[in-house]
């Protein structure tokens, strides 16, 4: 990724970074469309340097994977407009991550269990069984981590 023209708020520990991810479940998902980016609000859940998420078997998101699975997602937490009584100061709190990587459609069976299984444990905080017929309507995909930056202000 680009080198962060404001290093005062640059997250740099990668920790730090990660853990942004493991707080959060929701991202946009930035995909590769002909003429336009497509971006998309999901689910998530982190694990081992993957972000999972699911959905409908067919669909938008993975017509554009299967075309390019190169993908750009974004996650932001505590986010706080900070007002002053100048307007020109006004500003935002806020912590987030961009990262790039490549998605990955499952369609091993225990592959698919265990992504799933990601994504269910950032919502229920525990592991949850799934009936067949629902993991077989269901699409799972894998994003392989391969660039990450942080960025904070306010905090």
């Amino acid at each position: 990724m680009r080198e962060m023209r404001r290093k005062d708020k640059e997250i740099t520990d990668r920790g730090e970074i990660e853990a942004i991810l493991e707080r959060n479940n929701i991202c946009r998902l930035a995909l590769f469309d002909e003429e336009y980016p497509y971006v998309v609000p999901l689910c998530y859940g982190y694990q081992d340097g993957c972000l999972y998420f699911h959905g409908f078997a067919g669909g938008t998101k993975l017509d554009l994977i299967r075309k390019n699975p190169r993908v750009c997602f974004e996650v932001e937490e505590d986010v706080q407009v900070v007002t002053d009584p100048d307007p020109c100061e006004w500003s935002v709190k806020y912590r987030s991550v961009i990262g790039r990587g490549v998605a990955e459609i499952l369609e091993d069976p225990a592959e698919k269990k265990a992504g799933l299984g990601v994504v269910v444990k950032a919502f229920a905080g525990r592991s949850l069984e799934f009936p067949e017929g629902a993991m077989r309507a269901v699409s799972v995909v894998r994003i392989r981590v391969t660039e990450l930056s942080g960025r904070r202000s306010g905090y």
